[in-house]
């Protein structure tokens, strides 16, 4: 009887340990996918193009959509053969992601304000090509966020970063650190005005992981990022043996935000 009643009090415990962690799991907010496209272009008149398109057309398109906020970047120092355009769109599940160009073909205004791009010469192309990263938030940030900052957008900093890992093992352990281990929470303690954290979930650098964070300026991210290293929960987290070689590249790019931006 003894061996009954301590069996029945197991299993009522793993029924309510169960119970808690789907209810948990169904109460956690939805995690955002979003879409990083970046234009490739050589020249100033098709960065022109671009820029009209995307301020005239393509961002109030996106408005009209449901989609509140989306990011047009530029970096800092811009390479001569290799020029870019940062575009970055959120969206709350992967079938609107999916769905967004039916949309926007479907626009009719879109389609008159976008002509001068949507209907270029193949002969005078306003890029190179383009290439589009898709990724899902974080579960410790599963939406965006637009950074408080006071200086203008033409000083401002916005830090993205891609840390690729060895295999897809150590790339999940690298995920792992930021949720599990909080350096979400550092950044966030340490004010680095996040805008997402994200992994990768098709891309041409992968397995890795990327995240933006935003600065008034450069003397302004250096000081953070030197908080950063100097503090006490990052130290402890590094240290620990299990986040030990889970980054094998990282690319730092910093941009500038279009006056037209969102973010």
């Amino acid at each position: 009887m003894k061996l009954y009643h301590s069996l029945r009090f197991i299993c009522t415990c793993v029924l309510i340990t169960l119970v808690t962690c789907l209810n948990s799991w169904a109460n956690a907010p939805a995690r955002n996918y979003y879409q990083l496209k970046i234009y490739h272009y050589k020249t100033q008149a098709q960065e022109t193009l671009i820029d009209q398109y995307l301020q005239q057309a393509y961002v109030p398109a996106l408005h009209r959509a449901g989609i509140k906020n989306v990011g047009v970047f530029k970096p800092v120092t811009q390479q001569d053969t290799d020029r870019r355009i940062y575009v970055f769109t959120p969206f709350t599940s992967l079938d609107k992601l999916a769905g967004i160009e039916n949309l926007l073909q479907a626009d009719p205004k879109y389609q008159a304000d976008g002509k001068d791009y949507i209907d270029a010469n193949f002969k005078s192309a306003p890029y190179a090509r383009i290439e589009s990263i898709i990724l899902q938030a974080f579960p410790g940030m599963p939406s965006t966020a637009v950074p408080d900052l006071s200086a203008p957008k033409a000083e401002r900093v916005y830090e993205l970063r891609s840390y690729e890992s060895a295999t897809e093992k150590y790339n999940v352990n690298k995920v792992k650190m930021f949720n599990v281990g909080d350096e979400i929470g550092l950044f966030k303690r340490l004010g680095f005005n996040a805008v997402f954290y994200s992994e990768v979930i098709a891309g041409p650098r992968m397995p890795n992981l990327m995240y933006m964070t935003t600065f008034n300026n450069k003397a302004d991210r250096d000081k953070h990022w030197e908080a950063f290293n100097n503090d006490a929960q990052w130290k402890s987290l590094i240290a620990k043996e299990e986040f030990k070689n889970n980054v094998s590249h990282a690319d730092i790019i910093f941009l500038h935000p279009a006056e037209y931006s969102d973010f």
